[in-house]
């Protein structure tokens, strides 16, 4: 889009949060970047320059401006919606594979060559994974200094900089103010610190609208006791991260979600906050996915009533996958009791002095080694499951941010007992793939009878075809049309 230069400057002289995350604005007289929404007067358009991403801006001299923050901005949607080279690319990064793994970690991870990578990532971003992964070292080092007391020190380790050098002279080239002006400008907004160095608050913006009642509701009546909570008006999760594990409070706000990290490594931070973006669906352009089913005349009138649907996804696809098993042919509450079995049996301990959280979900490889005659469940799911943790465990299958979206679908139909049902479910909710329809998902046929739809699943997949390529918003909207506690916010 930032080709479109009149396009963009419409958006900016309107002030247009819609586009927040899409380009960067880059003055020329100021050298300074912004969100399209920046409240401040908007510059004349022979002093704007576009870029695709803020590294993009960063890498050709700009900073990051002060008022709007162009560096927290919602993610772009391009990248999931999209499965090719740059988008699994950009989940990787955001994932935090660069910093720990390399350029060349994110090539193994996707089959291609660090040149390739380089090339088709300039072409899209305009930026190569390395300044790509810079920028959002700055993002993470920004939100350390702004929201903990940690010495700048740790916060250069933890946001991933090989020295303190490296973290001084990047924060303030993004940024205009040293680490130590950063965090006396966040003092003086009243901004406090919270009591532990392992925790973090933060603010997770969106595009509006959002509708929070499914988004939440979902994630609070499916969650397995343990790993899952909904306290006080939040949802609780923990996480497996790369370097320790982390607990995730969520809650919704006004124009953003509060976010409660805490965690046993602040390396993790970055990998968090991706996760929980993605878990959330925040980067999502619901203008574009609305606009599309309202031209539906049958699901129009429930686009309407909820604008701004999200599909709610995981923190942990493996552990999704796993539990899209368990929960084939049983009710949601059998799904729970069976999880909530392995999670107590297998599960890791954790500590969560603010809430019940007790384990971290069982990872593939302690899975694998079970007896499979010790698992509670028909022989035939047994198989399944075993099946399925052998794969992941394995790295035979791949569901990451990462991974190919068609070729993981193939691996999982090859799997015994994983049929359509479970392997689109799996890419709705556990691969991120806007365009997962589950057909013979018996909630999505008797709203689609209920509306005038088709029923069968070969009719009822040829009909939705006009919804794509945003059919796991539509199901959203399906499912909404009962009355089951996925559909409703928990008190």
């Amino acid at each position: 889009m930032h080709n479109d230069v009149d396009r963009c400057v419409r958006a900016v002289q309107s002030k247009d949060a819609r586009f927040d995350g899409w380009f960067f604005t880059a003055v020329t007289t100021t050298r300074i970047y912004c969100r399209p929404s920046c409240p401040v007067v908007p510059p004349k358009p022979r002093n704007m320059t576009f870029y695709p991403s803020a590294a993009a801006a960063q890498q050709a001299g700009f900073r990051a401006c002060k008022r709007c923050r162009p560096d927290a901005s919602p993610g772009s949607p391009r990248w999931n919606e999209r499965a090719g080279l740059a988008a699994r690319a950009m989940r990787l990064i955001a994932d935090g594979v660069v910093d720990r793994e390399g350029v060349p970690g994110l090539g193994a991870r996707l089959g291609y060559s660090t040149r390739q990578i380089e090339r088709q990532l300039v072409a899209e971003l305009g930026a190569g994974p390395l300044a790509l992964a810079r920028a959002q070292r700055a993002q993470t080092a920004r939100l350390l200094i702004e929201t903990t007391p940690l010495p700048m020190g740790e916060v250069a380790f933890a946001a991933g900089f090989a020295s303190i050098r490296a973290f001084n002279d990047t924060v303030r080239e993004v940024f205009g103010l040293s680490p130590s002006e950063l965090r006396a400008r966040a003092a003086g907004r009243g901004r406090p610190a919270p009591a532990t160095t392992g925790t973090v608050a933060l603010r997770l913006p969106y595009r509006a609208p959002l509708f929070p009642d499914n988004l939440f509701g979902h994630l609070a009546a499916t969650a397995v006791p343990g790993t899952e909570e909904w306290r006080e008006g939040a949802y609780r999760c923990t996480m497996r991260l790369p370097n320790g594990h982390g607990i995730a409070t969520l809650r919704p706000a006004d124009g953003h979600i509060g976010c409660r990290l805490a965690l046993t490594d602040l390396r993790d931070l970055a990998a968090a906050v991706s996760r929980c973006r993605r878990l959330l669906d925040l980067d999502a352009d619901p203008e574009a996915v609305d606009g599309l089913l309202a031209e539906d005349p049958l699901l129009a009138p429930l686009v309407v009533r909820a604008p701004g649907r999200r599909v709610p996804h995981t923190v942990d696809p493996a552990e999704f996958a796993l539990r899209a098993v368990l929960g084939q042919q049983v009710s949601t509450a059998a799904a729970r009791t069976l999880a909530a079995r392995l999670v107590t049996a297998h599960g890791t301990p954790v500590e969560d002095p603010e809430g019940g959280l007790t384990h971290l979900f069982p990872a593939p490889g302690d899975l694998a080694a079970l007896d499979p005659e010790t698992l509670a469940m028909p022989r035939t799911r047994r198989r399944t499951f075993t099946a399925l943790t052998g794969a992941l465990a394995s790295a035979e299958l791949d569901l990451g941010p990462g991974s190919d979206w068609q070729g993981a679908r193939e691996r999982l139909a090859a799997l015994p007992g994983i049929g359509p049902w479970t392997v689109e479910t799996i890419a709705m909710r556990a691969l991120g793939d806007p365009d997962a329809f589950v057909a013979t998902d018996l909630g999505v046929r008797l709203a689609a009878a209920a509306l005038g739809l088709p029923t069968t699943p070969a009719a009822l997949t040829r009909r939705s075809r006009a919804w794509q390529p945003w059919r796991s918003y539509a199901v959203q909207h399906l499912w909404a049309t009962g009355d089951h506690a996925i559909n409703r916010l928990p008190a």
